[in-house]
């Protein structure tokens, strides 16, 4: 096989080209952004040579390429061919390039595994070539800082050289010759050393190099194919795996680059998958992500509308329904409904389609939520790899039903090559073959080849290797399909499939819940922002007919959901994205607060007798103010904190706290259940700094030996009384924190304002609790989910660090602590013993970290947190975290009734607004928060026609919720634990207000 590779390497594959002919070559250098093609072929081109210099880091050059295709190579094999200096093996990692002709039709993209464009008959030609200078950010396994990530930094020297542009001509059959040697040597690699099959594959392969002239491979290529065919006859076993191969490139939003290169990174995606759909008829492509399709209809309209007629003809297949590949663990429930709205009405709009499957590779972990909500959305079928990363636990099955927190299922689908990359050569489809779980059972797979991450998706060299192993002895079976009859001959042939129950936990990247902790609050603040928004702008239209700004919320909503993407909000990419997603934050935070401002003026601000009255929008009623209404507010005030002695009390009734000179609580006490909460000798609200230096991944994850290197912070610089507020004041280094401890309500409340300057650090906060528990309880989208907190199984062990929104709780038979935040998702949870050998919980929450790659600046700078603590069970759980979330906000006018109220504080409404058809219907989320079967009545405060439960994309649904509905009146509803229910209100018309009421909608 040595002498066999030799051949292969410096026979065969110099002689695919077997002539070429030179170029001239002009260049432009843009100067700062990329600039579209009518402008750039406008500008002034001078001359450029082969081995030249160009492209600072992020910066685009364009080529002029001409030249003529000589009259005797008629027959199409003439081709441009072109190495812009390509480096290592990471396609779409480094410099790329899309080929225009002269009238501005995009031909095809130029990378590192497919550096080829195609050339017209004999005759001249002209070209022009947008090279993109993308720097090479990640040198796998090293993980070091880099200044690349961030233009500002990243320098103004040349990165590449460009190696080569010509003219050459195909050699066809010695291409068909490599493609057949490639597919058998990779054979050889995976069958068994032993086995008469590979002796049979190296045999002819031997016999291949006799026979040919190395003086001559084109003239004697022939021979060589001849002696390879009868071992690329044999047919496979009859029991062999079929593999379904869809073409595929994953395409992040942004990672190693900036969204603004992604645009362009889909535009040569699909010019080279709609190059490949005309040369191979059988070729499908499947592509997600609502919103990259919308780059191209924005930014290569002409290309767009290529795009739809392939939909049209089935060669590309809109898959997951789904704006964005999002993050699954930290967007809110309405947030992932709004992925699954915003991304099925585009497809539905642009191509009249519906896909039925969620298609989520790479993100990193899967909440249990999410079988509900894609049901609700219309999809059957989910998909992704993700879990084959798992680096202690191998996930049992690989075609299965996932079912939800609410009892939803999804048949789901893990492509056991364990790569959203494959090239379908023998290494990927022996893998398929090795770790498929349901062999003997089920035959049917999924194989997703091309090139993704950074884009390309496949090329010819991948649709030869399946045409190949189509039926090859030694492979699985190799046929093209599309994702949908994948799924249905799948799911035919498991009548009965395993079940996973409850969230897809990864095992890996738990640092992804810490990490640009702005971007985090970015979120967690746009997503209340939206929601006071569309209640406020729902109930002026109701109530005074005001217009509703269907524009200004959608494209809001896009900004949000795009920012929700798996390598933005888990804060992966290079500073360049974070630094955007900042600026996108602030931008989004300033038109919501004017769109509420609007909304608010509307339904009256200004009048009354000018005292100021409170808006809230949250689903409780909060200080005298109704939920979802307007009106004063009383709230109680903080107890006034006194010094005695050596400690500073907080006491006001219901909650009696101590805190020393350490700035650490060492008594928490429950006057009314007579309990303190502390562990004999324990103190709580301990900040914590451990050593944060991955194994790899830095951004991406935290490693659980780091715990061992951790110290309490004890040593502040001062402890003080600062009016309502005992404020304790850390200095480490340039760090300063800042931690206000309230009390009020019977809840303790801490307030950060952290100016945080540490390298590879993380900061957590610290409750030891005395509560003999075996699990915790973490507030997930639409529900909650119970956790083990031991580490009885190596499943438990790993779950060391987990994801909850704005509550966990834990506690024993009949008592309980809540500890609720407004931005934390990273929590730290496990059992143990104090002292004196009682046992005790211990609630940590993860502040703040600040990894090196691939951003060197990770989080440094200001934040705040806010972290609330009592006793109490889930339902006070849920309602502290809401009050965090969406506090009252102090309007001038009169009072404003709500337009429901719902009976049940089990009963919650996450979003009133108006129907996405924009014919004035009103529709309202709610969902059952406790865990329990509950019935409530929603009354309303306006009349309406006919009230339906829907789907999310608010289409007429048969529902069990449902048990009455009086017109204009009340609706009666049972929901089961978690149910999640959409209801539209058809035709609604505000009353007269009555005068405010103080009603709840919970």
């Amino acid at each position: 096989m040595q002498r066999v590779r030799r051949f292969t390497k410096f026979r065969i594959r110099p002689a695919v080209y077997r002539d070429t002919r030179p170029v001239r070559i002009a260049a432009w250098a843009v100067e700062g952004e990329p600039v579209p093609f009518a402008e750039a072929v406008q500008e002034q081109y001078e001359p450029f040579a082969l081995g030249r210099a160009w492209g600072r880091p992020w910066g685009t050059t364009w080529f002029d390429v001409s030249g003529e295709v000589p009259a005797e190579w008629a027959g199409g094999q003439a081709e441009l061919v072109v190495d812009l200096g390509f480096t290592g093996d990471q396609p779409g990692f480094q410099a790329e390039g899309t080929v225009y002709r002269p009238d501005g039709e995009i031909v095809k993209a130029i990378e590192p595994y497919n550096s080829w464009v195609p050339l017209p008959e004999p005759g001249p030609f002209r070209l022009l070539i947008e090279a993109a200078a993308n720097p090479i950010v990640q040198v796998p396994y090293e993980y070091e800082p880099t200044a690349m990530g961030d233009k500002a930094t990243a320098g103004e020297e040349p990165l590449y050289r460009l190696k080569e542009l010509c003219v050459a001509s195909r050699d066809r059959q010695v291409w068909d010759l490599l493609q057949d040697v490639t597919a058998l040597d990779g054979l050889v690699d995976v069958l068994p050393e032993q086995g008469s099959r590979r002796a049979e594959i190296v045999y002819a392969l031997e016999r291949m190099v006799d026979v040919m002239d190395p003086e001559d491979i084109a003239g004697t290529a022939a021979r060589g194919q001849e002696v390879l065919a009868p071992v690329l006859a044999s047919r496979a076993a009859d029991s062999s795996l079929i593999v379904s191969a869809v073409g595929h490139a994953h395409i992040d939003c942004a990672w190693l680059w900036p969204v603004r290169e992604t645009v362009r990174k889909v535009a040569r995606t699909f010019a080279n998958v709609l190059d490949l759909s005309g040369r191979h008829p059988e070729f499908v492509f499947a592509a997600s992500s609502a919103q990259q399709y919308a780059w191209l209809k924005e930014t290569q309209p002409r290309l767009f509308e290529r795009v739809r007629r392939a939909v049209a003809e089935g060669v590309i297949r809109p898959v997951g329904g789904m704006w964005v590949e999002s993050d699954t663990n930290m967007p809110s429930g309405e947030a992932l409904v709004r992925q699954f709205v915003l991304g099925k009405r585009f497809f539905a709009e642009e191509f009249g389609v519906e896909s039925e499957e969620v298609w989520l590779p790479d993100s990193f972990g899967y909440t249990a939520a999410l079988p509900q909500i894609a049901r609700a959305a219309g999809a059957r079928y989910f998909l992704t790899q993700k879990p084959s990363w798992n680096e202690t636990n191998a996930m049992p099955h690989s075609s299965f039903h996932w079912e939800g927190i609410d009892g939803s299922r999804l048949f789901t689908h893990f492509p056991p090559a364990e790569t959203y990359n494959s090239d379908l050569g023998a290494a990927d489809l022996a893998r398929t073959e090795r770790t498929y779980r349901q062999k003997g059972a089920a035959r049917h797979v999924l194989g997703l080849y091309g090139w993704g991450d950074g884009g390309g998706g496949p090329t010819r060299e991948m649709l030869a290797a399946a045409e190949r192993k189509r039926d090859l002895d030694g492979s699985p079976r190799v046929r093209m399909d599309d994702p949908d009859s994948f799924f249905r001959a799948a799911e035919a042939e498991l009548p009965a499939p395993p079940v996973w129950v409850g969230e897809m936990y990864l095992e890996l990247h738990r640092g992804t819940l810490i990490s640009h902790a702005r971007s985090k609050r970015g979120n967690r603040h746009s997503e209340a922002l939206l929601r006071e928004a569309e209640l406020w702008a729902a109930t002026a239209a109701l109530r005074s007919g005001a217009p509703y700004p269907y524009d200004e919320l959608r494209r809001i909503w896009e900004t949000v959901l795009l920012l929700q993407f798996h390598d933005i909000l888990p804060g992966t990419s290079i500073a360049w994205v974070h630094q955007d997603a900042e600026r996108d934050y602030d931008r989004v935070a300033g038109e919501l607060d004017s769109l509420v401002a609007t909304a608010l003026d509307a339904l009256g601000g200004g009048e009354g007798d000018g005292a100021p009255v409170a808006a809230n929008a949250g689903p409780y009623p909060l200080h005298g103010v109704p939920a979802a209404g307007i009106g004063p507010a009383s709230p109680p005030p903080a107890a006034a904190p006194r010094q005695v002695n050596d400690r500073f009390v907080l006491d006001d009734g219901l909650l009696h706290a101590e805190i020393d000179g350490r700035g650490t609580v060492v008594s928490l006490v429950d006057p009314v259940a007579d309990r303190q909460l502390l562990p004999q000798g324990v103190a709580g609200g301990v900040l914590q700094l451990f050593r944060d230096t991955p194994r790899e991944w830095d951004a991406w994850d935290i490693n659980d030996e780091d715990k061992r290197s951790g110290r309490d912070l004890v040593e502040p610089v001062s402890v003080g009384i600062v009016d309502d507020a005992v404020v304790v004041r850390h200095e480490r280094g340039e760090t300063v924190i800042t931690m206000s401890v309230r009390l009020s309500e019977g809840k303790l409340t801490y307030a950060f304002d952290i100016d945080w300057h540490e390298s590879q650090k993380l900061l957590k906060l610290a409750f030891p609790l005395d509560i003999r528990a075996d699990r915790s309880t973490s507030e997930i989208q639409f529900g909650h989910l119970h956790r083990p907190i031991h580490q009885n199984t190596s499943w438990d062990a790993a779950r060391f660090e987990t994801v909850a929104h704005r509550w966990v709780h834990v506690g024993e038979p009949g008592y309980g602590v809540a500890l609720a935040n407004d931005v934390v998702y990273g929590h730290d949870i496990r059992n143990g013993q104090g002292p004196g050998g009682r046992p005790m919980t211990t609630v940590r929450l993860s502040l703040l970290r600040a990894p090196r790659y691939p951003d060197p600046a990770a989080d440094q700078g200001r934040h705040t947190f806010s972290v609330s603590l009592r006793p109490g069970g889930i339902p006070d759980a849920v309602a502290d975290g809401y009050t965090l979330q969406l506090p009252l906000r102090t309007v001038p006018g009169g009072a404003v009734e709500p337009l429901l109220e719902v009976s049940d504080p089990a009963v919650v409404v996450e979003s009133v607004k108006l129907a996405e058809d924009r014919s004035g219907d009103l529709v309202v989320r709610l969902y059952e928060a406790h865990g329990n079967r509950s019935r409530a009545n929603v009354r309303t405060r306006f009349s309406w026609r006919e009230a339906l439960a829907t789907d999310l994309l608010e289409r007429a649904v048969e529902s069990e919720a449902v048990r009455g509905a009086e017109p204009g009146g009340e609706v009666a509803l049972e929901l089961r634990p978690f149910e999640l229910l959409t209801l539209r209100f058809r035709d609604p018309v505000a009353e007269e207000p009555a005068g405010a009421r103080h009603t709840s909608m919970s």
